[in-house]
């Protein structure tokens, strides 16, 4: 029997004040229709929004699971599509404290590794077929650097590791997804996009794999 490729998929919880968060929301829809994604092993999980905390629950949960693929979701308000992240900088900076009160400005998140990594992502794939059933998606150049592109840029370098160790190619990325409709009136002004239709979005990149 050929084995499944195993994916790990995260979501994060609600930071800054809100009471929801998009990556969360669409991560536990997904967690409940294992059954839809037959070509997959798909392992799920929420990470809090800390630098440390964040960086610790994922890359034990990559230790521990040896997954093939990782996929990080996250929050980004003002977007407007499914946005694949291209690049993860190796760089912690935000005026907003994480949820453990951590403010970091300009500082390296490590000082022995490179300054970026690429996704490893079938990307161009995934976002072409979010596009194709029917929804909007698009290539990324700026993950940010809050916790979202912290923990693509760990996440990236434990799987380049990883792939070095076992010389297999361990794929990993992060893809950011607009605010929901719930949360127009916390978010006033902001574009939002309906959780069902995020949902179909990422269930459809899930299934490029």
């Amino acid at each position: 029997m050929r084995k499944l490729p195993k994916v790990l998929l995260t979501g994060f919880e609600p930071f800054a004040g809100a009471t929801k968060n998009p990556s969360q929301e669409i991560v536990q829809i997904i967690s409940c229709q294992l059954e839809k994604f037959t070509n997959i092993e798909l392992h799920c999980d929420i990470l809090p929004v800390e630098y440390h905390g964040a960086e610790a629950q994922l890359l034990n949960l990559a230790s521990t699971l040896q997954p093939d693929v990782i996929i990080c979701l996250g929050q980004a308000e003002g977007r407007t599509r499914i946005s694949f992240e291209k690049v993860a900088i190796n760089l912690d900076d935000a005026n907003l404290a994480d949820n453990g009160g951590e403010v970091r400005k300009n500082q390296s998140i490590d000082e022995t590794d490179r300054e970026a990594y690429f996704s490893t992502l079938p990307i161009d794939q995934m976002a072409a077929a979010v596009t194709q059933a029917g929804l909007p998606a698009t290539i990324s150049l700026s993950a940010g650097s809050f916790v979202c592109n912290h923990v693509f840029y760990s996440i990236s370098a434990w799987a380049a590791r990883a792939s070095q160790v076992s010389q297999t190619k361990v794929r990993a990325g992060f893809i950011h997804v607009p605010l929901i409709d719930e949360q127009a009136t916390e978010f006033e002004g902001k574009p939002t996009m309906p959780l069902s239709d995020q949902v179909a979005a990422i269930s459809a990149a899930l299934l490029v794999l």
